[in-house]
């Protein structure tokens, strides 16, 4: 089963359903993408499942995304956000609602300054108690969130694509590598290699991509990285993505790659499937 790691849904910005100012401008593309056009998007590829994740532009709700997964149970599953209000501080029913886990995106205002002032210690505990998956995408913060996953345990922590700061390309995207490589010692961490593409210098098969997947791959094991694509904002064909694993990377063997693409995914985050008529994770 091929599980892509990150997919984002959202709506247009109207006056029935406004973004926040800070978001207008921000959003991968200017339409919106449909649940049809992103369903055929992942059969054209033969990928079967999607995480689907808000994204930041338009604040943090989540009622797009549980409306696809809702239609679609066999198909979407839902890493949803957290809101900033003192009053809503609780994960009681997080996953009775509809949803796997958290997401959390801290290259942005003002979560990023939340996370580092300890204004998220209430979420990491409460997570911690219940074993809640948590995917973070906080580039230049990979030793602060060593910090927590190691006083938080429950935390089953996702660093999302593989921390690599926005806009970087070639060796500028992984000069941080040695900071993400430090958190594998830690077995409540795993790792989302998504949107990798969109740091390469190069065309496909991204040959400057291999040695630090390699690395990464070899640090955390094939059992704790994750593919997946971000397609929206994907510069190339959503299949060359998928190719780079499958195809380009010389190392992945057939068992290992089978973990990578979605076996891995699926048991981290706890989404149960089917398997000779049994349900299992």
């Amino acid at each position: 089963m091929i599980v892509d790691a990150q997919v984002h849904l959202w709506a247009a910005d109207s006056p029935d359903r406004p973004w926040p100012g800070d978001g207008r401008g921000m959003a991968h593309r200017d339409v919106p993408p449909t649940v049809a056009e992103t369903l055929a998007v992942l059969d054209d590829a033969g990928v079967d499942r999607a995480v689907l994740v808000p994204p930041s532009w338009e604040g943090d709700r989540n009622d797009v995304v549980l409306d696809a997964a809702r239609r679609h149970p066999d198909r979407f599953a839902v890493m949803g956000r957290i809101p900033l209000d003192p009053a809503a501080r609780t994960l009681s029913g997080w996953r009775e609602s509809g949803m796997l886990g958290v997401r959390l995106t801290l290259h942005r205002e003002p979560w990023r300054t939340v996370f580092s002032t300890g204004g998220l210690d209430w979420f990491w505990a409460a997570a911690s108690a219940v074993e809640l998956p948590v995917m973070v995408y906080g580039p230049g913060l990979s030793g602060p969130l060593r910090t927590v996953a190691r006083r938080y345990r429950g935390v089953r922590l996702v660093v999302d694509h593989l921390n690599v700061p926005l806009g970087t390309t070639g060796p500028d995207a992984f000069a941080h590598l040695p900071d993400l490589l430090a958190l594998a010692d830690l077995p409540n961490v795993a790792v989302k290699a998504t949107a990798l593409p969109c740091h390469s210098a190069r065309r496909y098969p991204f040959t400057d991509l291999h040695d630090p997947l390699r690395q990464v791959i070899e640090a955390f094991g094939p059992d704790r990285v994750f593919w997946g694509s971000d397609w929206t904002r994907l510069p190339c064909a959503y299949t060359d993505n998928l190719r780079l694993f499958t195809e380009a990377v010389p190392y992945l063997g057939g068992a290992e790659r089978d973990l990578v693409l979605g076996g891995a995914l699926l048991t981290w985050l706890g989404w149960t499937r089917v398997v000779n008529g049994q349900t299992t994770t």
